[in-house]
């Protein structure tokens, strides 16, 4: 039973659409996965072969030139065939605008299931696109992989033919989170509050936060932090910002504060993280 799947690092570089991770596995016959819950959305096409999914009380026989999607927090069963095994690829993904785009591919609690169509060439080979933009460009493989997410996206609600009518109304409350989070992106740098960022959300900063957990599964602060340790993370990789600077550049003007709090996101202090990329560069 091959499988192999390529996870990548946790970051909130790309809020609105984010890959987490692709795959792809030749089943045994009979094997399964759930009944279970996954807390992101994750997308099969099937390659050969045929299986059943489920979706709470839905159930669906697919086969070749299919996929199904997987919902966070739907408890889903899927098994391959005993005589005609799947193979299928997948692709793990969260953002801002995730559930929206699916919903655009006519994609959602009572249709989880698309056709690939015309464009089942395209979806036979981007597992293995997504293995060559990190193999040929080491350097910006996430904007190769970024790009070809989008793409992947873009064939999903190209493969539903009702996808002509007007996107859907986006949902007011997207709309605060997707204001709070372009603040964080663009004031992260500076001592920024909670406060603040309700502020120019123009919401009641607890509001803002039930919001926001909802969404993420986080606090607004605990978003902030890791939003703030990820981008002290990256600049580890220049050597010549000292860990004082880097403090300032995330919003931090006492350094051993941010050395705290670096610690707890990320496990290691500042300086053991940096002596870490050194060893591996």
């Amino acid at each position: 039973m091959p499988i192999s799947e390529i996870q990548l690092p946790v970051t909130e570089r790309y809020m609105d659409l984010s890959l987490l991770f692709w795959g792809k596995q030749d089943c045994d016959p009979g094997h399964y996965w759930g009944p279970g819950l996954r807390d992101m959305y994750i997308v099969h096409y099937v390659h050969s072969g045929s299986g059943q999914f489920r979706l709470g009380e839905l159930s669906y026989e697919l086969h070749a030139g299919q996929g199904f999607l997987i919902i966070p927090g739907a408890l889903v069963y899927y098994k391959a065939d005993e005589h005609n095994p799947w193979t299928y690829s997948w692709v793990g993904l969260k953002g801002l605008h995730a559930k929206s785009l699916l919903q655009r591919a006519g994609m959602n609690h009572s249709s989880p299931i698309f056709e690939a169509s015309e464009y089942r060439d395209f979806f036979e080979t981007v597992y293995e696109q997504f293995h060559h933009a990190f193999e040929a460009y080491p350097n910006s493989g996430d904007l190769v992989s970024q790009s070809l997410l989008y793409q992947y996206m873009a064939r999903l609600v190209a493969c539903n033919r009702q996808s002509a009518s007007p996107p859907h109304a986006v949902n007011t409350k997207e709309i605060y989170i997707s204001k709070a989070v372009t603040f964080i992106e663009n004031s992260y740098s500076l001592p920024i509050s909670i406060q603040d960022i309700a502020k120019f959300v123009g919401l009641d900063r607890t509001y803002l936060s039930g919001i926001f957990k909802a969404q993420f599964g986080v606090s607004l602060q605990a978003f902030l932090l890791r939003f703030r340790m990820n981008r002290a993370v990256e600049l580890l990789h220049h050597q010549e910002l000292t860990i004082g600077d880097i403090a300032r550049s995330v919003g931090y003007t006492d350094p051993f504060l941010f050395s705290k709090m670096f610690k707890r996101v990320i496990g290691t202090s500042p300086r053991a993280s940096r002596d870490h990329i050194n060893r591996t560069i």
